[in-house]
């Protein structure tokens, strides 16, 4: 059984690092396109037809892009029980707690980007500007929650091995690792980053 699990170890990896690899840019770009979007539109609303058109043309690819990354993700969330039995049954406890709180982030991003997309021209511009807001927080705190997993697998915290047993569990302690503040300034920084490049080449 061990020896079988260890021939499938070079397959597993790959095919996680490959829904990763896919996943990743999606999600840079779910995290980053939303606070440029609320930017060029209230340049709209501020007088800059050109803005205004360019926010609605970025809202409508951000819709698509949340769309196809939100499928991604879940075949993510397949894998690691799937790919990671042996971890997940283990330590799923501990470091399951912000893959549950990333999900709350999920749906809070998810219905206020339906109202966002939907209340165009429904909605005085203001108003609509103020549901893009949920948006963008709910998407930082999406990333900040996968990513304090991720430091976690880093810097394993929060619990007590006695006899090959996890004991004492704390995922408060776990989630918030000496690994996290670096990790999460990372990624949030290079969601913005990806969403300003991937703005950039678009608008010209």
């Amino acid at each position: 059984m061990v020896a079988d699990a260890a021939s499938n170890l070079g397959a597993a990896r790959a095919q996680m690092g490959l829904s990763l690899g896919w996943h990743i840019i999606l999600a840079c770009l779910g995290v980053g396109l939303p606070a440029l979007i609320l930017i060029a539109e209230w340049r709209g609303i501020h007088g800059d037809a050109d803005s205004l058109r360019l926010a609605h043309t970025w809202a409508k690819a951000a819709g698509v892009l949340f769309a196809v990354g939100a499928v991604s993700g879940t075949i993510l969330s397949f894998e690691m029980g799937i790919l990671w039995p042996g971890l997940m049954g283990k330590f799923g406890a501990i470091f399951g707690v912000p893959f549950a709180l990333e999900g709350f982030a999920f749906f809070i991003e998810a219905i206020f980007l339906g109202i966002y997309l939907y209340s165009w021209d429904r909605l005085t511009p203001r108003r609509h500007l103020l549901s893009g807001v949920p948006v963008v927080i709910a998407g930082v705190a999406s990333a900040f929650f996968v990513v304090t997993a991720n430091a976690w697998m880093n810097d394993p915290q929060g619990f007590t091995l006695v006899d090959g047993k996890v004991t004492d569990q704390n995922p408060i302690v776990a989630m918030f690792n000496p690994a996290t503040p670096v990790e999460t300034t990372h990624m949030i920084l290079a969601a913005g980053a990806t969403g300003t490049t991937a703005s950039g080449c678009s608008s010209r």
